[in-house]
């Protein structure tokens, strides 16, 4: 019984358990699979990437402090978040990823990095 390439249908030779021809058609499979399927997710994407490049420019160390028109100046869109955490002390903290942000007084900001 032959197999044929899930991508181009094209017959498969070698082991047993191979799905794809070539390297090129298991890239292309894949790519297609994984690809964002909508502009709205392109776009929330896009923006969380922002948001998480923005956070590690400004948080080298880990734990940082800055304003909120630094972050806004940068383009930093506070709307788009992966998760948010609230602690027992009862701060909350907006994470994008690993990188995390608290309002402190004042229009300033605590910038963390969550060990993972």
């Amino acid at each position: 019984m032959s197999k044929t390439c899930l991508e181009c249908n094209e017959k498969i030779v070698g082991r047993e358990d191979k799905k794809f021809c070539s390297d090129g058609c298991r890239n292309s499979y894949n790519n297609k699979i994984n690809k964002d399927s909508t502009n709205y997710m392109r776009n929330i994407n896009n923006k969380l990437r922002k948001n998480y490049r923005i956070l590690c420019d400004i948080n080298v160390e880990g734990k940082s402090k800055t304003t909120k028109n630094k972050l806004l100046s940068k383009g930093f869109d506070f709307d788009f978040m992966t998760n948010v955490l609230h602690t027992k002390t009862g701060n909350t903290y907006y994470f994008v990823y690993d990188q995390g942000y608290m309002h402190l007084d004042n229009e300033f900001y605590m910038l963390v990095k969550k060990d993972i």
